[in-house]
């Protein structure tokens, strides 16, 4: 069975993190910035962990096992 291709859209835009969760950036920060609370953008510029059946799904898509 020939090795599955990784999709280069998703690799692009997430990670796999050393234990297997993919990380993700957060949306709604690439412009209008001034409308939005501190403590909001503080937030937005954390990444995000992927959880559940879509976590699982992208993991696949990026290569994982």
């Amino acid at each position: 069975m020939p090795k599955q291709k990784t999709k280069k859209a998703v690799a692009r835009r997430m990670k796999l993190t050393k234990s297997g969760k993919v990380k993700r950036r957060h949306a709604f920060t690439s412009h209008m910035m001034v409308r939005r609370s501190r403590k909001r953008k503080r937030n937005l510029r954390q990444a995000a962990i992927l959880l559940g059946k879509n976590g699982q799904n992208m993991a696949k898509a990026l290569g994982a096992a």
